[in-house]
């Protein structure tokens, strides 16, 4: 069984068409900032469903700005969804994994967790606290085999962040085009090309499925631009 969350009421759809080719999947319209709902969520699942097996905290937004420029709205509404968000699934998730002494927890965070970029102040730090709260929860949990891991990919070509959040910005901040400023970073890349959704998928299924000696590890997905 399949549990989507997301904020807006279109979760619903995704979960049809899953269901139209023959899943077993729900949508649940959630705010992940707000702690008591999501608690309440993820209890009702337990009750109804059983021990959550696997959490994927994938849900983020991206924020590109001078550093002077960010403000405090800014800072409160990433940390809000990037990182308190995550914590308060994982809350909601790992105590039936740990009742049931098994688990798989895996983070989006970033390549720009670990390593800062100019223009990304408050989207890199946010990841950075993902990656560190991957590390704290893996010690944490091990003893009762619950595994947490991270995904940290570079830009991802087609999604939300990127076309509609992340290179807009860039475009303003740097005075580009589109195409300008995607050339620019696809030429940072050593393979020559952003990441597909595929290639983060497949890692995300590697760390559910398998990986069952890895935790507390943040997966690069960047073609190279990052090795370590």
């Amino acid at each position: 069984r399949v549990f989507l969350i997301d904020y807006v009421p279109t979760v619903h759809d995704r979960a049809k068409e899953l269901t139209d080719k023959g899943y077993m999947a729900y949508g649940i319209q959630l705010d992940i900032t707000d702690h008591d709902a999501v608690i309440a969520a993820f209890d009702k699942i337990v009750a109804e469903y059983g021990a959550v097996f696997a959490l994927c905290n994938c849900a983020g937004i991206g924020a590109t700005a001078n550093f002077e420029e960010t403000t405090p709205e800014l800072w409160s509404r990433v940390l809000s969804v990037n990182v308190l968000g995550t914590v308060y699934c994982c809350q909601g998730a790992i105590r039936s994994m740990r009742e049931a002494r098994e688990g798989k927890i895996i983070n989006l965070a970033s390549k720009a967790g670990k390593t800062g970029s100019k223009l990304m102040t408050v989207y890199g730090a946010s990841k950075g606290a993902m990656i560190t709260l991957t590390q704290a929860l893996a010690q944490e949990y091990a003893q009762y085999h619950v595994h947490v891991n991270a995904v940290c990919p570079d830009i991802i070509a087609g999604t939300g962040v990127w076309e509609t959040q992340v290179c807009p910005n860039y475009m303003r901040d740097l005075g580009l085009s589109r195409e300008e400023v995607t050339r620019m970073y696809e030429a940072k890349v050593p393979l020559g090309h952003f990441a597909r959704m595929e290639d983060v998928t497949d890692a995300i299924c590697y760390l559910t499925i398998s990986a069952d000696d890895s935790t507390g590890q943040s997966l690069n997905i960047t073609g190279g631009r990052f090795m370590h």
